[in-house]
């Protein structure tokens, strides 16, 4: 990992998710930014940021790249349980438990800031909206984590991977990281068979009926989805677990 100077425009995903779940004043809004800025790193793919047993003494705020939250069984067995993504949070809060029930690592090179303790809790002290906006990300992550484990455990496999799709998909965009149909999308087939519960023979086999009926092309690490709705409709996809999109 390495330290860089932050280019001021990747601290907007950051800002748009907050305002989505409490609006910031321009006070509350300058805080935070600086906060961010004061210490910024970059870890390229592949690399951990926590360890499960590790004690999580600090908060990230991830500007760009994707990561991947995952718990490892004994014999070596993976299941991702959430994608960390732009704009998003490795825990707000998790330096108030002792140690880390999970993994995080990087999927793609990873822009993210890192805040120590004390700062970050005198600047939630500091403004009202901040701190909800703050707990509300906690919150948001739980509500995510459950409708992951209603994906895996009750929808069969093409629901399963056209709900991810979908939920990854309405999460950039809210950020802004959609253009037109289409998003980033830099995650291999065995990244996504170990998100959805699958083997990736099955999940190969799932995302070709997707494209067979013409729901989505997945070329070149970028996702397009040709009908959003009829997506929705075979995912069995209900955003009201994703408040900001209420």
């Amino acid at each position: 990992m390495s330290i860089m100077r932050l280019d001021g425009g990747l601290t907007q995903p950051v800002v748009r998710r907050l305002n989505a779940l409490r609006q910031l004043s321009e006070t509350a809004t300058a805080a935070f930014d600086k906060t961010i800025r004061r210490r910024v790193l970059h870890a390229g793919a592949g690399e951990t940021l926590i360890s499960e047993g590790e004690r999580p003494d600090r908060i990230r705020v991830v500007l760009a790249g994707w990561l991947s939250r995952y718990k490892l069984l004994e014999d070596g067995r993976r299941q991702i349980v959430n994608f960390i993504l732009p704009g998003e949070m490795c825990d707000a809060f998790s330096y108030l438990l002792p140690r880390s029930d999970h993994s995080i690592d990087t999927l793609t090179p990873v822009v993210f800031s890192e805040i120590e303790r004390e700062p970050f809790e005198e600047l939630i002290a500091s403004d009202r909206s901040l701190m909800e906006a703050l707990w509300c990300t906690s919150l948001v992550d739980g509500s995510i984590q459950r409708e992951w484990a209603v994906n895996i455990g009750r929808r069969d496999a093409l629901e399963r991977v056209a709900h991810l799709l979908c939920e990854v998909f309405e999460r950039l965009k809210l950020v802004g990281l959609v253009e037109g149909n289409s998003c980033a999308f830099p995650v291999t087939q065995m990244d996504l068979a170990d998100a959805s519960g699958l083997s990736i023979v099955h999940l190969n086999r799932t995302l070709q009926e997707l494209r067979a009926a013409g729901l989505i092309i997945l070329r070149e690490r970028m996702l397009t989805i040709n009908d959003l709705d009829a997506l929705k409709d075979a995912g069995l996809f209900n955003p009201t677990y994703l408040p900001y999109l209420r």
